[in-house]
């Protein structure tokens, strides 16, 4: 007998509908896999046998082929235990094939045929959905992540035996109601706020400017400043995920495995700090079978590198391009995948190998050839997609024992979310007049993100402010990406405060904030 199915493979963080088709013939008992399965979906024949055989049904002794549709997409993961499964319990008649229709099935099975979550499960879902199916069965751990398609049955059962009951009709069973929305107002929180931050005012307002217009900053201070305690409170000051962000980083994390047992959506801007031991691949993704890295995890939030120059300079400099595209591309013999990789990059390193060369209390004991060697280790490369560099002093006594909090992580985000609706008005009405790419053409929604002709049309500085600049290129010697980097930095604090157009003091504040180019730290 033949039956048929369908599930889904991903590629990158999106999926393609598979067809599972068994069929069943005369021959020596064997089970043949064709569909360009890999070791995995090649184990599955084994798994599958003994959880149809322990869970109470006949596993036909017959000559057995399984083929996965299309065939020129690569197969990956314990996905297709649960479909495989089913396929042929239709082929053999314990489940009617009619049963099966609409339906989408993703699992992987125990050998006593026990259903366990996978990885991927919401791109299966959206391709289900999108293909025309009315019913998906996943694993009870995944059925809370599945659910949050719109418009899709998700079923979620813990035994293979609970998907025949489902798709039989033999179980009463309901389907997983998930309100993505729900869920977005009511986890969309943080458990720490910018008011447990004592001083560093300056710091604070930049980094509050590098929130409102995208821009990457690099927080340069002795240990012990409060580099990483800021860093960590970025994502409180970033705008709430809107639907559509949310879903698009709960495809990376469900991708990459990285989603909770029964989490249904990344509510919150993901805050990724790997270590700095951490490796190319593992940075910007790659492996046999490609799975996001640490910036593509970061999509949509903040990727925080602390201890800069420790990082190997290999998997600094990956970071180029991701930077740049706000996307990352793994290729392999065996295809290419996209990852999204659109990040805030917040850095943070000592000024020396010590630590102590800016502290005014402690004393330095680095040579000028070791600091000179330790600095060298940040490329010149990626300093220029770095927009803000400030520098971090240590907290004062007086400010650290203060009864009086700082500026709350909600005051500082109003600021910065009228920054940027002022951007997505700027940039939208670029695309409608037809000036040039708005948003909806290039995915420009930040300062950051502008392109030279951009910069030109909105980043034209009063007469004073002009001259300022003019002033600071020619004593200062900036170079002509700081003066790029000004110009949209200036942009921002022109929006944080309702100016139409950039004045000196908006000028001056972004000059100030390139510390390593005035020589204002070394």
């Amino acid at each position: 007998m033949l039956s048929r199915l369908h599930s889904a493979a991903a590629t990158g963080i999106d999926a393609v509908p598979v067809e599972i088709e068994v069929d069943i013939s005369t021959g020596l008992p064997t089970v043949v896999m064709v569909g360009l399965p890999d070791a995995a979906v090649r184990e599955s024949r084994d798994r599958v046998k003994a959880a149809v055989t322990n869970s109470g049904y006949r596993f036909p002794n017959r000559r057995l082929t399984i083929n996965l549709a299309p065939a020129e997409v690569t197969k990956s993961g314990p996905l297709y235990d649960l479909p495989i499964a089913i396929a042929i319990l239709a082929a053999t008649g314990d489940v009617a094939p009619e049963s099966v229709e609409g339906a989408y099935l993703v699992g992987e099975l125990a050998l006593d045929g026990r259903a366990r979550r996978v990885a991927g499960v919401l791109p299966a879902a959206i391709a289900a959905r999108d293909a025309g199916a009315t019913r998906m069965i996943v694993p009870a751990g995944n059925a809370r992540e599945a659910a949050v398609v719109e418009g899709l049955a998700v079923y979620g059962v813990e035994t293979l035996a609970e998907a025949v009951g489902v798709l039989s009709g033999g179980l009463d069973a309901e389907p997983v109601f998930v309100s993505a929305r729900e869920i977005l107002s009511d986890r969309g929180v943080y458990d720490v706020d910018f008011a447990d931050v004592r001083g560093q005012e300056s710091a604070k307002r930049a980094v509050t400017v590098a929130a409102a217009g995208g821009h990457n900053i690099l927080m340069i201070g002795p240990p012990g400043s409060g580099k990483s305690m800021m860093a960590k409170r970025v994502p409180t000051i970033l705008p709430a995920l809107s639907l559509p962000e949310a879903i698009e980083t709960t495809k990376v994390h469900s991708v990459a495995g990285a989603l909770a047992g029964g989490e249904a959506l990344v509510a919150t801007r993901p805050f990724r700090s790997p270590h700095h031991t951490t490796s190319y691949a593992g940075m910007v993704g790659g492996g046999r079978d490609p799975v996001p890295g640490e910036v593509s995890l970061a999509h949509n939030g903040v990727l925080f590198l602390d201890e800069l120059p420790e990082f190997d300079r290999q998997t600094k400099e990956a970071l180029r391009q991701p930077l740049e595209d706000g996307h990352v591309t793994v290729s392999r013999a065996a295809g290419r995948v996209t990852f999204p990789a659109s990040v805030t990059l917040l850095a943070a390193m000592n000024p020396c190998p010590c630590g102590y060369y800016t502290d005014p209390k402690r004393v330095c004991r680095c040579t000028p050839q070791k600091i000179h060697a330790y600095l060298s280790r940040v490329s010149g490369p990626l300093l220029d997609r770095i927009d803000i560099h400030v520098e971090v002093l240590p907290v004062q006594y007086r400010e650290l024992s203060s009864d009086r909090a700082g500026e709350s992580s909600e005051s500082l985000r109003e600021l910065v979310d009228r920054a940027r609706a002022v951007q997505a008005a700027r940039f939208g009405e670029t695309e409608a007049s037809g000036a040039g790419a708005g948003a909806g053409a290039t995915g420009i929604f930040t300062n950051a993100q502008m392109s030279e002709k951009q910069i030109k049309r909105f980043c034209r500085p009063r007469p004073e402010a002009a001259s300022l600049l003019k002033q600071a290129m020619t004593e200062l010697g900036f170079s002509a990406r700081a003066y790029t980097r000004i110009l949209k930095v200036s942009r921002t604090i022109a929006d944080m405060a309702g100016a139409d157009s950039i004045a000196a003091e908006h000028v001056s504040e972004a000059i100030a904030y390139r510390a390593l180019d005035r020589g204002g730290i070394f």
